[in-house]
């Protein structure tokens, strides 16, 4: 038998409609804004790869000593058989949770909508983690998820602070969809970037190498490609702020002048004025009672929290209550 089989629920041309109703809906209205998924195309990985080994980016560096440091204990406390892992992408942080869960492991199911990047973390964790099996799930788990029939007890990670991406009510609608997915003896382990001081926080999106901001206009080409549309890079400086109200941050594509993005596959001329802010990407800062609400909330208790040293980043493990 294979050790690596790979499943497409999402259907082909989903992203090319999904964009056209993003783009649709978000340029349309006032404020502007488009979701940050639109970020990851081929060379938008390669950008956010290249920002997680920045100084000034310090979530993928905390997280991943948590789970340098606490795998064997959540190894201990899930007995996994199966770990499955939502935007899984490299998986490169996962590593230490299937060493950890091994022997006792018979399988990972890691799943993105990048099935390039899929089958690429498979290989190497196929060669890596001899008589490991991946079943790879080519889908977008905003969307709902279904998943194989795998052996339990199944450990559901969802690292990276990725759950900042989603306003508090799209948040509460995953997490449910997520509780609904646990079966008795399965558990969440949950990443958030926690709440700390505003300037290494925009630092961490406003980083001197300007990385960061060429991954915020990235959104720009993918439209470009995609859409025909004629937004110049150029013509837009990227923005980090700090929301203190909601405890996130923002980043924003700011018009230096003003202009007209036309989008001829979609029939549009967007006027923004000097001056105006597209916004690209929420990015919401925990606290731990915060978190242990809002799972709660969805039906799920919080049994075990993990940080680093600095208290910078979160770890949580939960169960369906």
């Amino acid at each position: 038998m294979s050790p690596f089989l790979l499943t497409r629920t999402l259907p082909e041309g989903t992203a090319g409609a999904d964009l056209r109703a993003d783009v649709l809906h978000g340029l349309t209205r006032t404020p502007k804004e488009l979701p940050p998924k639109w970020f990851y195309d081929a060379r938008g990985s390669e950008l956010f790869e290249e920002i997680t080994r920045l100084p000034e980016y310090y979530p993928t560096r905390a997280e991943r000593d948590i789970l340098a440091a606490r795998a064997a204990e959540i190894a201990e406390a899930t007995g996994a058989r199966t770990l499955v892992e939502l935007g899984s992408g490299s998986s490169e942080k996962t590593r230490h949770l299937l060493r950890a869960l091994r022997p006792g492991l018979e399988g990972y199911v890691p799943v993105d909508v990048s099935e390039s990047a899929l089958t690429g973390a498979a290989a190497a964790l196929i060669e890596e983690l001899p008589g490991l099996r991946v079943h790879a799930l080519v889908a977008d788990f905003t969307r709902g998820l279904a998943l194989p029939g795998t052996p339990g007890p199944r450990l559901v990670a969802f690292l990276g602070g990725t759950l900042g991406n989603l306003l508090p009510a799209q948040r509460a609608t995953f997490l449910r969809a997520v509780r609904a997915l646990l079966e008795p003896g399965d558990a969440l382990l949950l990443g958030t970037d926690l709440v700390k001081d505003e300037a290494t926080l925009v630092a961490a999106y406003d980083d001197a190498a300007g990385v960061t901001a060429a991954f915020n206009k990235n959104v720009l080409s993918v439209l470009a490609r995609e859409l025909g549309a004629d937004g110049d890079p150029d013509d837009f400086d990227h923005v980090a702020v700090w929301d203190a109200e909601h405890e996130w941050i923002e980043m924003r594509l700011r018009a230096r002048h003003a202009l007209t993005v036309k989008i001829p596959e979609l029939g549009l001329a967007i006027p923004f004025e000097a001056g105006e802010e597209m916004r690209t990407e929420v990015s919401a800062k925990f606290r731990q009672e915060g978190v242990r609400k809002e799972l709660s909330a969805a039906g799920l208790e919080l049994t075990r929290w993990w940080t680093d040293e600095k208290g910078w980043f979160g770890l949580s493990l939960a169960t369906a209550v």
